[in-house]
């Protein structure tokens, strides 16, 4: 084993699984996040050496959001086919479920960059600076892009009121 590469597979384990929910709720499409969450441990692994050091979530996060962007500046789709059913969940999660299907629908209503400031904001819990810095957008961007986004997602939510 190279050198390093005992703390990147550590690494790996720790955080695999968080990044690949933030990627989720990024890109509304599970098989996406996965593509998206291999990708961004290939370009870490390619600059582990560097990054070890420092805070390599912090690294992680940046190039999760990078690739959202990219995607947003050049939006090549490709769409499956035909959709692989999810296996269910044991147990009886329908409340999880329910609210895990609404978020995701609101959020499926969002601007891709909408929905990255309110994953980055509320999910990443950044603060609306560092959300800026790492948009590389103003202060005044980032906070009118949340409340818009945001006033999106409790229209959403009162009109799933309505229904029930």
């Amino acid at each position: 084993m190279a050198r390093g590469d005992a703390e990147f597979v550590e690494f790996v384990q720790a955080s695999t699984a968080r990044l690949q929910r933030a990627a989720y709720l990024l890109t509304g499409d599970r098989h996406q996040a996965e593509d998206d969450v291999q990708t961004v441990l290939v370009r870490m692994y390619t600059a582990w050496s560097r990054i070890r050091r420092q805070d390599p979530f912090a690294y992680a996060r940046k190039v999760l959001a990078n690739l959202v962007i990219d995607r947003w500046r050049r939006p090549f789709r490709e769409d499956a086919a035909e959709e692989v059913p999810e296996l269910p969940a044991l147990g009886d999660l329908a409340d999880g479920i329910a609210a895990q299907d609404w978020l995701m629908r609101a959020l499926a209503q969002l601007s891709a960059r909408e929905r990255t400031v309110v994953v980055l904001r509320h999910f990443w819990d950044l603060s609306e600076a560092d959300v800026a810095a790492e948009l590389k957008v103003s202060l005044g961007t980032v906070k009118s892009t949340a409340s818009r986004a945001l006033a999106k997602m409790r229209l959403a939510e009162g009109v799933v009121e309505r229904m029930s």
